[in-house]
């Protein structure tokens, strides 16, 4: 009789958001402060892959990924559209999210349990492209509830990576802005919306 294959669930469709969400959410990481190249998930496959070296010297400064099924599609950029005043387009891609903790993480590919404390609105070339704001769940130092718990210039480090780590020096700069951070209630609602687009997307999943 021929043994059973036992298959890696895939990051993004295969990974329950969590419980608690979207207070507490599950957070599969990509890339840590330490790394010196651009990793992401390849979709088709679920394996982590470098997207590219990273070419100058932007730190990421918090862990980094995205929330396991969700979606930024229809749903999520009129919410968007509708705070900032404009139309904008879903990036199709699952929800991004920066996780703080005091402690030092080697390496990407976990999962983490984050709470989340809030959010940033940003649009990358069109799209709505909000990054979760959270803290590791446990962590003694950013026990934080809301963002406006947390101090300005963690929030300012995020904001100056995410409206830096594209540029060239000779080249024009991505059109890439923040328009809004936002605390924990209006992050969580971009959360359930990303979820309602999955399921939009993947209703058998």
């Amino acid at each position: 009789m021929a043994k059973k294959l036992i298959s890696k669930p895939h990051p993004w469709h295969g990974i329950p958001i969590g419980k608690d969400a979207p207070n507490k959410v599950t957070a599969f990481i990509e890339m840590v402060p330490s790394d010196t190249c651009k990793y992401e998930i390849d979709k088709e496959t679920g394996y982590l892959m470098i997207d590219r070296p990273q070419k100058f010297s932007n730190i990421i400064p918090a862990l980094y990924g995205f929330v396991p099924k969700t979606y930024c599609g229809p749903k999520t950029a009129k919410f968007c559209s509708e705070k900032i005043n404009r139309e904008v387009a879903g990036d199709c891609d699952p929800l991004d999210i920066c996780v703080f903790t005091e402690r030092e993480i080697t390496h990407g590919n976990i999962l983490v349990e984050a709470k989340v404390i809030g959010g940033m609105r940003m649009i990358d070339g069109g799209e709505a492209d909000d990054k979760i704001i959270a803290v590791l769940a446990q962590d003694e130092v950013y026990d934080f509830d809301d963002i406006k718990d947390a101090p300005l210039r963690l929030i300012n480090r995020l904001k100056h990576y995410f409206l830096t780590y594209k540029q060239i020096p000779g080249e024009e700069a991505p059109k890439c802005e923040i328009t809004h951070v936002y605390g924990a209630e209006e992050a969580k609602k971009v959360i359930e919306l990303s979820v309602e687009d999955y399921k939009d997307l993947y209703p058998d999943d």
